[in-house]
């Protein structure tokens, strides 16, 4: 149950893959991970590809439809500049914090004396909020959270989002959090760095009861950065990403699947759905 404070198939060809992040260099994995197909029945598997015990959710996009309203607001602030919203920039800006994400928006759209990134979270921020509350549940979601819990298998949300919009974007959602063993959200004081930093999720991982390694958690992300930073907190994750996120973003996650409809729990040492 929610903590008393809420704190959000085959491998082949790898290599090391550098992501930058302040003033390092974070390594992660670096591996082809084709979609998965929901064709195969689960009771066929072979081994499991990791004994998990412990599962977190991202939240944006991967729990709560709410990427598109950022796309939304995004693409309303720079039409104003003559200038176009595309899916390489929304990949760079995917699962940072919000004063990272408003950086690369400045920088990248060539805004530097036009618009400051404090001005662009100002107004992105006015338009959000009113969007928020009416955000809705991705497919599959209440069916696997659901059934983990039912299986005792222990949950938890690392977000990025900070408590006043983690609240807005909760407030008719209520049930499915309250699932959670804990939520870490991006404002948390353990979280010192955004993805592709892995504090977020090592944060997560130490809030569990009894001494969790990471190799026996399993993240759900659909942010490039959220991927890099499971990889780097040395943890398994299956990204389900948007459709219109370019191929070359999936490398790195160890499966990757259309929808969370297609996950197949049993492929990752978890109880297999009972259909």
């Amino acid at each position: 149950m929610l903590g008393s404070s809420l704190e959000t198939r085959t491998h082949a060809n790898q290599q090391a893959l550098e992501i930058p992040t302040n003033n390092h260099q974070i390594s992660v994995a670096h591996q082809d991970a084709p979609m998965a197909s929901a064709g195969a029945d689960e009771g066929t598997a072979a081994a499991p590809r990791a004994a998990i015990s412990h599962v977190i959710f991202d939240m944006d996009g991967l729990l709560l439809d709410t990427e598109g309203f950022y796309t939304e607001v995004q693409e309303k602030i720079l039409a104003r500049y003559g200038k176009v919203f595309d899916w390489s920039l929304k990949a760079k800006m995917m699962g940072k914090k919000a004063a990272e994400s408003a950086r690369i928006f400045v920088d990248e759209c060539g805004l530097a004396g036009l618009l400051t990134p404090e001005q662009f979270l100002e107004e992105r921020e006015s338009m959000l909020q009113e969007l928020f509350p009416s955000c809705t549940k991705l497919p599959g979601v209440l069916r696997l959270i659901h059934h983990l819990h039912a299986n005792g298998v222990p949950m938890a949300v690392a977000t990025g989002s900070h408590k006043r919009h983690f609240a807005l974007k909760t407030q008719n959602h209520q049930e499915m959090f309250t699932l959670m063993h804990h939520v870490v959200m991006g404002d948390d004081p353990e979280v010192k760095a955004g993805k592709p930093s892995p504090d977020i999720f090592l944060a997560a991982m130490r809030r569990f009861e009894g001494n969790v390694e990471p190799s026996k958690c399993l993240v759900f992300e659909d942010a490039p950065s959220g991927v890099a930073a499971a990889k780097n907190a040395g943890m398994s994750v299956v990204m389900v990403p948007d459709p219109r996120l370019d191929v070359s973003y999936h490398k790195g996650a160890d499966q990757v699947l259309r929808s969370l409809l297609d996950f197949k729990p049993s492929e990752w040492g978890l109880p297999p759905f009972k259909e």
